[in-house]
């Protein structure tokens, strides 16, 4: 079998591409480079250039090296931007995914693991959120993610797919410099700014309905993220299997206990303040993770100071 992975020369992507290679699968990379790095594929993956907008294009790919399933990572993932920008987000997000359907639809690949976000989840209620629970997108790119997956349902008898939805909770950290996320709003990032320049971190809140106040979140390691991935590929590899499945750890993280965790890691203090909540922010919640277990026989196998130290090495060796 041959992958087409989209958006693979990106931060997760090219996690992906390495544990798929690694497992033994054929890989091809997609990506128009416009956020990825070419430097992010091994030199044995062959990548073609293209934006998932364009189908012809993909049939194009797909049919030069017979794919046979692929896995889309391509999209754009700024909240903020998507809030400034929300005409753009539908066209690439939402029309990339058309875009992309048709492609198979052309070329007869009937096999999909997509990349959706636990951030449909929205302000639903906690402290673990269930892939049966409500959902309440609160951005564009949040909808964007939410559209696909209905798509995905409302396509998926007609296309004869087999697909996995990977909800993804907060990826962190790296296998190796050359793969770490590039830019600043990545929370490891922020923190390790902080303790390098004495800029001061905020700490949004420390009134919530936690035990310690401060807002909670699901963070994953993004090797354990990458391992998902592969057991999604190999789950819709099966047979015909149509499902929305979180990857979390199951174990939400308060912003204090990170603040401890990156202490405990670095040795050094991180200089913080406390501020009001953001307007509408809810104290947060974690990845209910019982379907993944069933459905993937997949579970994550690091825990918060495995991420920290991970960041950390990552963040010294493009810094130092």
């Amino acid at each position: 079998m041959t992958w087409l992975v989209t958006g693979g020369a990106g931060y997760i992507g090219a996690h992906v591409v390495r544990e798929l290679v690694r497992a033994g699968h054929r890989v091809i990379v997609f990506d128009d480079l416009s956020t990825g790095r070419a430097e992010r594929v091994p030199e044995n993956v062959v990548t073609r250039l293209g934006n998932t907008t364009d189908t012809a294009r993909l049939t194009e790919v797909m049919t030069e090296f017979e794919v046979t399933g692929v896995v889309n990572l391509a999209a754009r993932k700024s909240v903020p931007e998507s809030v400034a920008q929300p005409l753009w987000y539908y066209q690439q997000n939402v029309g990339g995914f058309a875009a992309l359907l048709a492609a198979m639809a052309e070329t007869g690949v009937q096999r999909l693991v997509q990349s959706s976000s636990a951030a449909i989840y929205g302000a639903a209620p906690g402290p673990a959120l269930s892939e049966d629970d409500p959902v309440i997108p609160l951005s564009p790119y949040a909808q964007t993610k939410l559209i696909a997956e209905q798509m995905l349902a409302d396509t998926a008898e007609a296309l004869k797919l087999s697909y996995l939805a990977l909800r993804y909770f907060n990826p962190v950290g790296a296998a190796e410099p050359v793969l770490a996320e590039v830019g600043g709003t990545n929370v490891m990032a922020v923190l390790f700014n902080a303790i390098d320049t004495g800029q001061t971190f905020q700490v949004t809140g420390d009134d919530f309905d936690t035990h310690d106040g401060s807002g909670i979140r699901d963070y994953i390691h993004i090797l354990d993220l990458a391992e998902a991935h592969v057991a999604a590929v190999e789950r819709v590899s099966t047979g015909q299997f149509r499902d929305v499945v979180n990857v979390g750890t199951g174990s939400g993280y308060t912003v204090f206990e990170l603040l401890d965790a990156v202490r405990d890691v670095t040795g050094l203090p991180v200089p913080h303040e406390v501020v009001g909540r953001r307007p509408g922010d809810p104290a947060g919640a974690a990845a209910a993770v019982e379907r993944s277990a069933r459905v993937l026989g997949w579970h994550a196998q690091r825990d918060l100071r495995d991420m920290v130290d991970s960041a950390w090495r990552m963040w010294r060796a493009q810094h130092d």
